[in-house]
């Protein structure tokens, strides 16, 4: 199988592939450096580490599919996450998902079709007094009721 050639790791990424080659547990490490800086792990990416690291590609995707973390399509410039947890669920976090997917025209784990934004359920973000919580590109709304939701995604437009 080739590899796409205009697809590169930066430097600092191959270094610490490099680093981390002959270590234990050093493929989980690895993905999430690369999702870190790819935002997801491509097919591309997964090659590239599997060129790397000289693990099989079904190793890689075994890894990527088994841990729910791992992302295998990427996700828009504004990710929102909401929060399913126990206390953001009882608090109405399902309530925020159906009002999301409803005002983006977006399912769970959909990207919308300017790319702009990406749904996902998460199950902790470690916010529970603020509950229901949902962050956007990592900043946290807490507290967040169902008609505050047209002024978050606004903000992000």
């Amino acid at each position: 199988m080739s590899v796409n050639s205009e697809f590169k790791f930066s430097p600092e990424l191959i270094a610490f592939i490099k680093e981390w080659k002959g270590k234990p547990g050093n493929l989980i490490m690895v993905l999430h450096k690369v999702q870190e800086e790819q935002s997801y792990i491509s097919r591309e990416a997964a090659d590239q580490v599997s060129n790397l690291l000289d693990v099989p590609l079904a190793t890689i995707w075994g890894v990527v599919s088994f841990y729910h973390f791992f992302k295998l399509t990427k996700p828009g410039k504004h990710n929102i996450q909401v929060c399913l947890g126990t206390a953001c669920y009882l608090k109405g976090g399902q309530i925020l998902v159906d009002e999301l997917g409803k005002q983006l025209n977006l399912e769970l784990g959909g990207v919308s079709t300017d790319g702009e934004f990406s749904l996902e359920a998460v199950r902790c973000v470690g916010c529970c007094g603020l509950a229901p919580v949902m962050t956007v590109g990592g900043e946290v709304f807490g507290k967040v009721t169902k008609d505050q939701i047209s002024g978050i995604i606004e903000k992000f437009k």
